[in-house]
């Protein structure tokens, strides 16, 4: 019997691409796939577009019109929250613009079962309109700390075992106020499962073009302008203040680790950044880390 996925897709204003990611959701190989999409309130007819489509193929359900979100992670936490859970044995995250190969979803069964796992990432193959392509490398090693600093690679790879998502999905109906202040929903996923002890694999190889184009909310972390940005991010206080958030949310805040450093004065951030080698999974990402830790402590010495 083939396994059994429901594929959780996150639309808004998406009539440029949508079509063509939908129908490489629904060609995947060796898997019986159904589609939940949820649209954040639209102006470009997405909403009808998947009214129609849902009515000419079963395969496409849809959760109801006209919230509005703001932002792919809450309308993430709405599909899990909302994703019916009978029948399933995987589940999936998709955005709107991608493609995804064939045999994605398959693949990702065979590395589950051969690493005994629960959680699955994987590498992409970024794409741009002026045809460069690149293969984006998120299978470092993992560490012990990482999943309280960084995501696993795009959310868009993601696949959780049944068990796994059970627990998400009572998590975050139980916390859904809470969750909503929380910007990225891969993050928060992937280090909800790595706190409560699912093992978590991060597949080497590749098996979608992630799209990158001017109207991504998050994409390829590149270039001198990524860089700029990721940076103010940093300093004003959005990244560290999401982490702290991160791990009270998802139950490590009381752990001597969280501790040590929540609180992010001057001296937990030295400690802070004495531990990068533990918080981030590429090597010049931890050297990153530990100098922006060190910064932000001689920064709150100064002010």
């Amino acid at each position: 019997m083939k396994p059994n996925y429901l594929v959780m897709l996150a639309a808004y204003n998406g009539m440029q691409w949508i079509s063509d990611q939908v129908n490489s959701i629904l060609a995947q190989e060796g898997v019986a796939v159904t589609l939940l999409i949820s649209v954040d309130s639209s102006s470009d007819g997405t909403e009808q577009w998947v009214t129609d489509l849902a009515e000419s193929d079963p395969r496409v359900k849809y959760v109801a019109h006209g919230e509005k979100f703001g932002g792919a992670a809450r309308n993430f936490f709405r599909l899990i929250k909302d994703a019916p859970l009978d029948g399933f044995d995987y589940f999936s995250f998709a955005d709107q613009d991608d493609l995804w190969l064939p045999d994605k979803l398959i693949r990702a069964v065979g590395v589950i079962a051969e690493n005994k796992a629960d959680g699955y990432s994987a590498n992409v193959t970024a794409f741009w309109p002026d045809g460069r392509e690149a293969l984006i490398v998120k299978a470092q090693p993992q560490v012990q700390y990482d999943h309280l600093f960084e995501a696993a690679g795009p959310g868009c790879t993601y696949v959780f075992s049944r068990r796994l998502f059970l627990e998400l999905h009572q998590h975050l109906t139980a916390r859904y106020v809470d969750v909503q202040s929380v910007t990225l929903h891969d993050w928060y996923c992937y280090a909800f499962s790595r706190a409560h002890g699912y093992k978590w694999v991060i597949d080497s190889n590749s098996y979608m073009r992630y799209r990158q184009h001017a109207n991504n909310q998050v994409g390829v972390n590149s270039g001198l302008k990524a860089f700029r940005a990721r940076l103010s991010k940093v300093f004003d206080g959005w990244w560290l203040n999401q982490a702290a958030l991160i791990s009270k949310l998802v139950g490590v805040e009381e752990t001597p680790f969280v501790q040590s450093w929540i609180k992010l004065g001057g001296i937990d951030l030295a400690r802070l950044a004495l531990s990068g080698y533990k918080c981030r999974r590429r090597l010049r990402d931890k050297f990153v880390f530990m100098g922006l830790c060190l910064s932000l402590a001689i920064m709150s010495y100064k002010k």
